[in-house]
């Protein structure tokens, strides 16, 4: 296993907590049972047939963004560990070990076969899915650098949710690392006997994830070291994923005492005021004087949670000058709409855009539901959504993280275009002719979207 030796960031000398509030976290993980779940990720004797999620879609139905790039993807599954990790919920300073699927450009041998990627649903289904990539490619070395996009999933979830994102952005020449985020993947819980048992860690450790991942990447010595463009990143959070996003650029959390036992569990008058004061950190794990990290250039938050809570401060909010787009459904019945939408008002920064998909729920990011989550709504409710095909809704994201990458991380102005768009998708007919339609889109086949654009109501 790949280890760090040493991480010395300003975020990681943020150790203020003092031995009385350390206690109470030791009784908080005692009174939590918090369950550490480390399966093996090994597939059955019984080897699963890979399936194909994607139906053959005609290049007129896609956005234009959403085609690969000209590079062919090698991917590569990492495991890290953060040595110098303080568990705020055992008091102590232990390893926090994440596994990682990171995707690269790579010069690929002509008799290569492409690869698969193996993980379970909520209820334990095993299952494999195709992959447009190959596995343990040798990287593309032709003195190009390439920009760092970090992919976090959300409660539960695991690395591969979003692998048509990693291997889209990776063809277009990013590289792309997913975080399996220990105590709160699919394998790690319980979603029958132990449900929330990973939402505590999930609630302290997801920013801090991100980041250290982020510094791993472009900081440490690896196969990919000689790529790496180790001063621009993105950031594209999902759902908790994107509650972690929106405070590792800036957003300090926000907790109530009620908040803060609500979500962890703990109703202990006297502990309570402890646990409020952990999470409310700002910058992936910062307490004092935070400061974000200068690397990260645009994020991505597919159906942002902790809005409808207010968890995060207005101040902050407001502050933050990180380039961003939220994409949510109106129909969100998880991170609830009105809760994205009050994350996205309380932007004041230009280049904040908010796209939303009518009549779509919170599924809105995953790939397709493989056959086997269809047995039950625990499982296929992870991935479904109604109204949308999911393959659709993976082809929209694929165009409008590229834009947003292209855009922001890597300076091409023209990809700006993209992100200067109407209202409304929907072409609404004038005299009996449909409108223009929004760039990369093709006429007539991009209807049920909405935009809006900080920028746009600037008064600049």
């Amino acid at each position: 296993m790949v280890k760090i030796t040493q991480i010395q960031h300003e975020r990681s000398k943020n150790v203020w907590l003092g031995t009385a509030l350390l206690k109470s976290l030791a009784i908080l993980a005692i009174g939590l049972c918090v369950v550490m779940q480390f399966s093996a990720f090994a597939m059955s004797e019984t080897e699963i047939e890979a399936q194909d999620l994607y139906p053959v879609t005609h290049p007129d139905m896609q956005p234009e963004l959403a085609s690969k790039g000209k590079y062919k993807v090698g991917v590569r599954t990492m495991d890290i560990s953060n040595k110098s990790y303080f568990n705020l919920l055992t008091n102590t300073q232990e390893p926090r070990n994440l596994r990682l699927e990171v995707w690269y450009p790579a010069t690929v041998d002509v008799n290569s076969a492409k690869t698969s990627y193996e993980n379970e649903t909520r209820l334990a289904k095993r299952f494999s899915i195709k992959a447009d990539a190959y596995r343990d490619a040798s990287p593309l070395a032709n003195g190009e650098k390439h920009p760092v996009v970090i992919i976090s999933h959300g409660y539960t979830g695991y690395r591969t949710i979003m692998f048509y994102l990693g291997e889209h952005l990776a063809s277009h020449g990013y590289i792309v690392v997913g975080i399996d985020h220990t105590d709160s993947t699919n394998e790690d819980v319980d979603m029958v006997n132990g449900p929330f048992n990973g939402f505590p860690s999930t609630l302290i450790n997801r920013s801090r994830d991100q980041q250290f991942t982020l510094d791993y990447i472009t900081e440490q010595s690896h196969f990919l070291s000689d790529l790496v463009d180790a001063n621009n990143a993105g950031l594209v959070g999902y759902s908790m994923g994107s509650f972690g996003a929106i405070n590792t650029i800036g957003g300090c959390y926000n907790f109530s005492p009620v908040a803060a036992g609500m979500f962890t569990g703990v109703q202990d008058p006297n502990i309570v005021p402890m646990i409020q004061k952990a999470l409310n950190s700002c910058a992936a794990g910062q307490y004092e004087n935070p400061k974000v990290d200068d690397k990260w250039k645009a994020a991505i938050t597919f159906a942002a949670w902790g809005g409808q809570h207010q968890l995060f401060t207005k101040e902050s909010l407001a502050a933050i000058d990180v380039p961003k787009l939220f994409v949510a459904g109106n129909l969100d019945d998880i991170s609830g709409y009105d809760g994205i939408r009050s994350l996205y008002d309380s932007m004041s920064s230009e280049d904040t855009y908010l796209l939303t998909m009518m009549n779509a729920r919170h599924n809105i990011a995953p790939h397709p539901t493989p056959a086997e989550a269809w047995g039950s709504e625990t499982d296929f409710g992870h991935y479904y959504e109604p109204a949308w095909s999911s393959a659709v809704l993976n082809d929209i994201n694929k165009h409008f993280s590229l834009a947003m990458m292209d855009c922001h991380v890597k300076k091409v102005s023209s990809a700006c275009d993209y992100l200067d768009l109407s209202e409304s998708s929907d072409q609404a007919q004038v005299n009996g002719k449909l409108g223009e339609p929004w760039k990369g889109f093709d006429s007539r086949f991009s209807t049920g979207l909405r935009w809006e654009q900080k920028a746009k109501n600037s008064e600049k």
